[in-house]
């Protein structure tokens, strides 16, 4: 009985880390050697779904690309999490196209954006990740006003929070951390904001585009006013270490 809840366990956490894992050890417990089996198993259940995911409504985003937008992390393709909807996309290529000619040196950083497949499967720990139509970006920084080309404070790019005023009270059981303690471990960088005013208004100004979340004190600092920048409450996770945009 142990054994048999101990594996139930971790189908379930894989599977909600990654959507595939779960299966892929369920394949290898058929096996002796299961970690080998697991780890095959999950590679070609991943590469698989690079070819299916399109046909059921959403394409990843390249982890490898020297293009205009690319995923920041390898953890978030080696999870899935790299899949959005064509439209989504669409709106990455155009908005991250934009700003390499503004900007040549500059290429837009993807963080988590959703599964391959099955519209609701969450995509923990967000709250609305779960249908292709949503996608976070990350920040862009600077070191003595010079600009950090595929830097972020932190190695997945959240977590790394800048700081300034909430209405938001402190609760016991929140989405909202902080996380105080691990910010002394970050690099001391600044936001750069010409590019950062710069993406927020493509963003804001893309027909395709319904909402960007972004805290309100940075949505003031930058100076921006469109309808679509706005504060997505204090029960969710914090939007001033990236930005969150949806169709």
């Amino acid at each position: 009985m142990l054994t048999f809840a101990r594996h139930t366990v971790l189908v379930v956490f894989l599977t909600l880390l990654t959507q595939l894992g779960g299966i892929a050890w369920l394949i290898a417990l058929c096996f002796k050697r299961r970690l080998l089996v697991f780890v095959l198993s999950y590679i070609l259940l991943s590469v698989s779904a690079l070819f299916l995911a399109p046909q059921f409504g959403r394409e990843p985003i390249s982890c490898f690309s020297s293009g205009t937008y690319r995923m920041k992390s390898a953890f978030f393709c080696a999870a899935n999490r790299q899949y959005v909807t064509p439209e989504l996309k669409a709106v990455l290529s155009d908005v991250s196209s934009s700003m390499s000619a503004k900007f040549p040196d500059t290429t837009l950083l993807i963080l988590d954006a959703n599964f391959p497949f099955i519209s609701g499967f969450p995509l923990l720990p967000h709250l609305s990740h779960s249908d292709g139509r949503k996608v976070d970006i990350a920040f862009f920084y600077q070191e003595n006003n010079r600009f950090l080309p595929n830097v972020t404070k932190s190695p997945i790019g959240y977590f790394a929070f800048e700081k300034g005023p909430t209405d938001c009270q402190d609760r016991a059981l929140t989405l909202r951390w902080d996380l105080a303690w691990l910010q002394r471990f970050w690099p001391e960088y600044h936001l750069e904001p010409k590019r950062m005013s710069t993406a927020l208004k493509l963003l804001s100004n893309n027909a395709r585009v319904g909402k960007v979340f972004l805290e309100p004190h940075l949505k003031s600092r930058f100076n921006l006013h469109g309808s679509k920048i706005r504060f997505q409450g204090c029960r969710a996770a914090r939007h001033d270490d990236h930005i969150h945009i949806q169709l």
